[in-house]
């Protein structure tokens, strides 16, 4: 009975520290003048919980994290918050990052790889975001499907596969030091 109850305060620890990070590293970001997106570091983040949490754990981290932002607490990219962005034109990229967590942690099964983490990251995690970001895009902009590609996903690929398999690389680490399985 301790065992259990010790492995549930973990698990909400880790899902804790995993969406306090993603919170924190919103605020990190480069504006681009062509684009209504930055560029930031939560695609790092958003990875580490795919590869680090069960699907059940992402879905409650990611849910906590939409929530706290609808709320008005500042935790969306760049410190933005509240309703107009979660449903503005870049709100597909939130809801993105929730469905390529869950995606990649369903697919990701209990055993890491790095090689694995990082494929996973780059050919699945990458293209659902982009998928929800650009589509919320172009429906809420009118910019039509070319230019919101072009804007909204061409310009970060290079990156986010870089942060995918920077996220791949630090996931061993990141989890022994949070401790427990997944």
């Amino acid at each position: 009975m301790a065992q259990a109850k010790t492995d549930g305060t973990r698990d909400m620890v880790k899902m804790a520290l995993l969406m306090a990070m993603n919170c924190v590293s919103a605020y990190v970001i480069i504006p681009l003048p062509f684009s209504l997106s930055p560029i930031s570091l939560q695609t790092v983040f958003v990875n580490l919980l795919g590869f680090l949490l069960t699907p059940r754990q992402v879905v409650i981290a990611m849910s906590a994290y939409l929530l706290m932002g609808l709320a008005g607490i500042p935790v969306f990219t760049g410190g933005a918050s509240g309703p107009g962005k979660l449903f503005g034109p870049t709100g597909g990229y939130i809801f993105g990052f929730m469905a390529a967590a869950f995606i990649i942690s369903w697919l990701r099964g209990n055993n890491y790889g790095f090689k694995r983490c990082a494929f996973l990251g780059v050919v699945v995690g990458i293209p659902v975001i982009y998928l929800f970001g650009v589509a919320q895009l172009n429906l809420l902009t009118g910019i039509g499907w070319e230019k919101a590609i072009i804007t909204g996903a061409l310009p970060f690929i290079p990156m986010d596969i870089v942060k995918c398999v920077a996220a791949a690389y630090i996931t061993a680490p990141v989890q022994r030091a949070i401790g427990g399985g997944r």
